[in-house]
Order: structure tokens, then C-alpha cells, then sequence
């Protein structure tokens, strides 16, 4: 049965639906044993998402479940992770951002043959011992140790690990001879070594790497580009690219992500020429000094180009509109761009489905272009511009601008935060039908505007930020029934009385506001428990001092101490006590809970 079965998620929720149903099947191993991998993967999520899994329960599962995602869960520690290394067939384990596992936790887990990829990214008490245990992991394939506490001795170790087809050094301390030591990777496909103190020299060893296709090499002092045959991806954000190595015999021929951000460039390398522009569908050169973008002419299959924050303007739009049909998603925002270079650039890409103006000088122009232009826009970020709401047409009464989107069918996501927006202008926003996430940021915003956005159907986020809404407002406002998230944030006027009454009656969504309590309204904010309710119960009740009217002296000695455990058992039928007062008889199974 498939996952997308309604049965199958039904009986997940109704396993998962309290502590008491999780009691009454955890027992069942041999059941649990037999759930297919898929199945017992999904129910161990949902027992985490509902904060009821506890290390004991994972017993359940050691023998079905394949993947175990525990990221960002603070409770993880050496008792979960002895349990976890019972998993016989566990294949991909995450434990990122998990602060409280070490390196002696991840001993347990030493002897799993069948761990093939293992996420311990940001846990920060993890060193070179915990490496040292990593070695006998022999089967494993991909692995994240980045921002943890390994140093360059660590790293040398994984050389034994030969099946690694992806490594994440991000944030280490790699160093050229580390490069050196990692040549007998001959199967590594990706390489992260970000802000790592490799240099040009280091960077010559990468080219060993002939399977390499994915390299980050951000915050590093690499200047040079490098010629490595089957690299699609390549990350040099804030690098100082000056030169084209030697090595360079020809252009990257089969690179097709480039992600530039920050960079600096020479007159050698601005050009690009170290690639096969063709080639490239994914081009981020955000926050670069660049100031002339003629090679963006080449680039013909561009889907996704990134100018924010450049020199990008009107005069440049032109590039732009010669890669024409493939471009799918172009953010300009704090650029110099305008509605005129929206205009020149409207008809040449038919495909665009998101586009980002945000912080630019664009007005309400620019919302009829692109309406009438760009029929396929999805995503659509409009804060922080010129944009009023109204557009003066040739009759003398202006016209709400925003009325124009309404053309846009597929549009799903709007921003317009910061602009100067008053209930009138965003009025015709309750015809857009199809919108799943829209932000709002104004101070001229009232309950009006709230009230009318809730007629939107499928709107799953909705944020009206700095606006004067009113606890009478809040009270009358009926959400819609997919809304999950509300940003309140800035609406100054509200009182906590009134949001909580909110979170009270809207328990499934998500309120965003000083006066929210986001425990109150998402589970996984909750600590894991440590033990099932009923363990704790029966230790509580175990753990009670029988009730004695009878004071006992400090020099009392327990004469049961010189019995063992068979001869108390004969005690309790003997005719000895028989004859003890009720009130200070103690109970045989209250004397073996005792020892």
C-alpha cells in the first residue's frame, strides 16, 4: 500500500493520536517487526512530530525502520543513540543541529554495516574521537561534519572511509595537505570545504577528484577557477576570482550551476570566460561589483539568474531579454531597475514564473506589464517600492492598480511589505483566488483589510505586519480554513488578552506577534519525553513509602537486610506474621521493591 493511501494515514493518525493509543500497540513487536520500511519510517515521524516517541519505544522499530531524521532535537542524546544502534537495516541517519550528541554518543553506532549516510552537521561537541569511531562505519556514502568540533587531524582520518561519494567539510579547518590525504576518495562526487584555509596550491588536488561534480569553495582564499571535467555545480561566493589556472586548457564544459555571490572578479574572469556559457542554467552573482552583464547574452539556457544587489539597470535589461524562454525565475531586487526596464523586458520572458523587485524604483506601472506580459508568474515580490495602488489612467478618477493581477491565474505567493498601502488599494486582493501566501506590511492597514482577506480560500500564510488592527477586530476575524500561519507582528494596538483568546480558539495555526506563545501552538517546541507516561507513573508509584502511624527511631536498624530473597518469600505465609500489627506490616512485594 502506498503512502498516499487514506487508510494507511488514517491509521497512522489514530496510532499516533495520544499517549495512550501509542501504550496500547508498542507492545506488539512482532506486528511493529513486520510493518514494511516505508510504513514504519512514516510512523516513526509522525510519533515525532506529535512529540510521543521516547528512547525506550525505538525498540519497536529497530528491525523495520530504514531512515531516522531527528534534526534539531535538543532531548537526543547517548540513551537514544543505544537504542538507535540496534537498527540492523538502518540506512540514513540525521542528527544535525542536535546539540547534546558528542562523540562517545556515536560509539553505539560503530557497528552498523548498513548506515550509509550519517548527518551530523552543527553538532558541535563531536571531535576527532568521534572520527575515530566513524572509521569502522565502513559502508557509509555520503557525510555532513560541518561547523562541528573536528580539526585538521580528524579530517586526515576519513581517507579510510573509500566509499564516500559526498563529503561536508563546511566550516572546518581543511587544509592543503588534508586534500592531499582525502586523493583516496576516488569516488567523491561532492565536495563542501566553505571557509575552509585551503589555498590555490591546495585547490590543484581537487582536480585528482576526476568524479567530482558538485564543489563549494566559498570563504576560502582560492583565487583561481578551476578546469575539473564533469563539475555541474560550483560555489566561490565571496572569493576573490583573479585568474584562470594554468591548468585551464579549456572552459567548463559541463558546468551548469554557478553561484558567484560577493565575489570579486578581474578584468580576466569577468567575462566568464572560464565557462561554457551555454551551458549554464543557474547563475547567482548577487552583491558582485559587476557592472557590465553583456555575457549574460551567451546564456542562453538560463532557468535561474540572481542580480540582486548589483549595478543592474534599465540600460542592461536588454541581456537579459536575449535569453528569452528558458528563464524561469530573475530576482533584480535593489537594483537600479525601473518600470521602463520592466517594459523592455515584458514579452521577451513568457516562462517566467518568479520575479523579485523588491527595494527598487518601480511603480504601479510595472504591476500592468507584468500582468499583461508575464502570464505565467507564480511568485511575485513587490516590497519596498514605488507602488501606491493607483494608477491614473486617461480618465481622471485613478484606478486601483492592483485590480490588473487578477490576469495573473497562477499566481500564488505575493509581497508587498513596507509599501504605502491603504485598505482601498489592496481591496481588489480578495479576487486572487489562487493565492497561497501573502504579505502585508503597512501602518495605513485596518481590521477592514483583515476581514477581507479572509475570504481567500486557499491562503495557507498570511501576514499583515505594523498594521492598526483592534482587539474587537481580531475577535470578529474568521480565518480561512487551510490558513496555517498568521503574522501579526508590529500591531502594536493588540493586547495579549486578545491574541491568546486567538491561539485558543485557532489551535492549528501559528500566530506571529509579542504576545504569541508559539508553545502554545506548535508540538515540536516540546522537549521528547524520556520514558513512556506509564513508566513513569508505575516508577512513582513503586518508588512510594508505605504510610506508618508507628515513628522509627534514627537508630533503627532494618532486620530485613539479613534475609535474602527466597527467605522473605517463606516469611510472608510464616504464623510469625500472622501475629504483627497491621498497622506496621509491611508487604512482601513492597520489601522485594525495596532491594
Amino acid at each position: 500500500m502506498e503512502m498516499d493511501s487514506p487508510l494507511v494515514r488514517l491509521c497512522i493518525e489514530e496510532a499516533c493520536k495520544s499517549g495512550d493509543a501509542v501504550e496500547r500497540w508498542r507492545l506488539q513487536r512482532r506486528s511493529l517487526e513486520k510493518l514494511p520500511p516505508h510504513l514504519a519510517d512514516a510512523l516513526l515521524r509522525r510519533l515525532l512530530h506529535r512529540r510521543l516517541l521516547f528512547p525506550s519505544l525505538l525498540e519497536g522499530f529497530k528491525h523495520s525502520v530504514e531512515n531516522i531524521d531527528l534534526r534539531g532535537e535538543s532531548s537526543i542524546n547517548a540513551e537514544w543513540m543505544a537504542y538507535i544502534g540496534g537498527f540492523a537495516n538502518l540506512l540514513s541517519l540525521n542528527l544535525s543541529d542536535c546539540q547534546r550528541i558528542n562523540s562517545s554518543s556515536l560509539w553505539p553506532i560503530t557497528g552498523l554495516t548498513s548506515l550509509t549516510e550519517l548527518d551530523l552537521s552543527r553538532c558541535m561537541k563531536v571531535t576527532d574521537t568521534g572520527i575515530k569511531h566513524l572509521q569502522s562505519v565502513v559502508n557509509l556514502e555520503k557525510l555532513w561534519i560541518s561547523q562541528t568540533g573536528v580539526t585538521e587531524a580528524g579530517i586526515s582520518l576519513l581517507a579510510s572511509l573509500k566509499k564516500l561519494s559526498l563529503l561536508d567539510l563546511g566550516g572546518l579547518p581543511v587544509t592543503d595537505q588534508n586534500l592531499i590525504s582525502l586523493r583516496a576518495l576516488t569516488k567523491l562526487e561532492y565536495l563542501d570545504i566553505w571557509g575552509s584555509n585551503v589555498t590555490n596550491l591546495g585547490a590543484i588536488c581537487i582536480l585528482k577528484f576526476s568524479n567530482l561534480s558538485f564543489l563549494n569553495l566559498s570563504w576560502t582564499s582560492v583565487t583561481q577557477t578551476l578546469n575539473i571535467p564533469h563539475l555541474e555545480c560550483l560555489h566561490m561566493n565571496k572569493c576573490d576570482i583573479v585568474s584562470i589556472s594554468k591548468t585551464h586548457s579549456s572552459p567548463l564544459a559541463s558546468l551548469k550551476k554557478l553561484v558567484l555571490s560577493g565575489a570579486t572578479f578581474s578584468a580576466e574572469t569577468e567575462s566568464f570566460s572560464f565557462t561554457n556559457q551555454s551551458s549554464i542554467t543557474y547563475l547567482d552573482v548577487s552583491n558582485t561589483p559587476l557592472r557590465k552583464f553583456s555575457f549574460l547574452a551567451t546564456m542562453i539556457n538560463l532557468e535561474h539568474l540572481d542580480l540582486s544587489s548589483t549595478a543592474f539597470g534599465d540600460d542592461s535589461v536588454e541581456f537579459v531579454a536575449c535569453v528569452g524562454e528558458s528563464l524561469r525565475i530573475l530576482n533584480v531586487s535593489y537594483t537600479k531597475i525601473t518600470s521602463v526596464g520592466v517594459g523592455n523586458l515584458a514579452g521577451h520572458v513568457p516562462q517566467l514564473n518568479t520575479l523579485s523587485l523588491s527595494q527598487t524604483s518601480v511603480d504601479d506601472l510595472s504591476i500592468l506589464l507584468i500582468s499583461t506580459m508575464m502570464p505565467c508568474i507564480k511568485t511575485l515580490d513587490l516590497s519596498m517600492t514605488r507602488i501606491q495602488g493607483f494608477m491614473q489612467r486617461q480618465t481622471q478618477q485613478a484606478e486601483p492598480s492592483f485590480a490588473a493581477l487578477q490576469s495573473l491565474t497562477s499566481l500564488e505567493i505575493l509581497s508587498l511589505e513596507h509599501a504605502y498601502l491603504s485598505d482601498t488599494a489592496l481591496s481588489p486582493l480578495s479576487s486572487l483566488t489562487g493565492l497561497t501566501h501573502l504579505s502585508l506590511k503597512s501602518t495605513y492597514l485596518t481590521d477592514f483589510t483583515l476581514h477581507h482577506l479572509s475570504s481567500l480560500p486557499n491562503l495557507v500564510s498570511l501576514g499583515v505586519q505594523d498594521a492598526v488592527l483592534t482587539d474587537n477586530g481580531l475577535e470578529k476575524f474568521s480565518p480561512p480554513s487551510r490558513l496555517r500561519t498568521l503574522d501579526l507582528k508590529g500591531c502594536w494596538l493588540l493586547s495579549k488578552e486578545a491574541i491568546t483568546a486567538l491561539c485558543k480558539r485557532y489551535p492549528h495555526i501559528k500566530v506571529r506577534h509579542d504576545f504569541a506563545d508559539d508553545s502554545s501552538s506548535l508540538e515540536q517546541n516540546q522537549l521528547l519525553p524520556r520514558s513512556s507516561p506509564l513508566e513513569k507513573s508505575g516508577r512513582r508509584r513503586n518508588n512510594q513509602r508505605p504510610e506508618s502511624s508507628v515513628a522509627v527511631p534514627r537508630n533503627f536498624v532494618d532486620q530485613r537486610l539479613k534475609y535474602n530473597r527466597e527467605e522473605l518469600v517463606a516469611l510472608q505465609n510464616s504464623p510469625l506474621s500472622q501475629l504483627l500489627p497491621r498497622e506496621v506490616l509491611v508487604s512482601v512485594p513492597d520489601i522485594l521493591a525495596d532491594l
